[in-house]
């Protein structure tokens, strides 16, 4: 599967509650769900207007039609073509 980070603008979102995030993250999976296993949801991040999702799915209409049946904006789509990270500077 394809890695994707997929931005969402939902106003106030770092302010909701732990209850409010918990909601939002059953709304999440009951989407996952409905689509099958070529889509998993891996973690969050939250600011305090945006949301950034990593994703793994088949392809980019799989996060669209998540975004369409739970409701939440999918504002920006884009795929990971490469991760680094401190040891990448390892020769």
């Amino acid at each position: 599967m394809r890695r994707f980070i997929i931005e969402r603008e939902i106003p106030k979102v770092g302010s909701f509650s732990p209850g409010q995030l918990g909601g939002a993250a059953k709304t999440s999976n009951a989407a996952l769900t409905k689509l099958g296993p070529d889509i998993q949801w891996v973690h969050s991040y939250v600011t305090g207007e945006q949301t950034y999702c990593i994703y793994l799915a088949k392809n980019e209409a799989l996060i669209k039609r998540h975004a369409e049946i739970s409701g939440f904006p999918a504002n920006r789509i884009t795929e990971v073509t490469g991760i680094i990270d401190p040891t990448t500077a390892r020769n």
